[in-house]
């Protein structure tokens, strides 16, 4: 049962996969045979949503960005002409 738990064991023991999500790494969680969860420590919780700086997601999230200077005319490709 290394790293893999079928739900009903994870509720039963759900200390020890707590701690070994802690100690070992991410533990998987399966319905029907199906991955279906991942418990992992909150050190990498933490890892996995901390925001970089000048990343471009973070660039894009920010409310300051407003758009209104963003010019997305086209100067060489004007598109083709469709027969409809």
């Amino acid at each position: 049962m290394h790293g893999e738990w079928q739900l009903q064991q994870a509720k039963n023991g759900l200390s020890q996969l707590i701690k070994l999500a802690r100690s070992d790494g991410p533990q998987f969680v399966t319905l029907h045979g199906k991955p279906t969860a991942v418990v992992i420590s909150v050190e990498d919780y933490a890892r996995l949503t901390k925001r970089q700086e000048g990343a471009l997601s973070a660039a894009l999230l920010d409310p300051e960005i407003a758009g209104e200077d963003i010019d997305f005319g086209r100067d060489r490709d004007t598109g083709r002409d469709l027969s409809l």
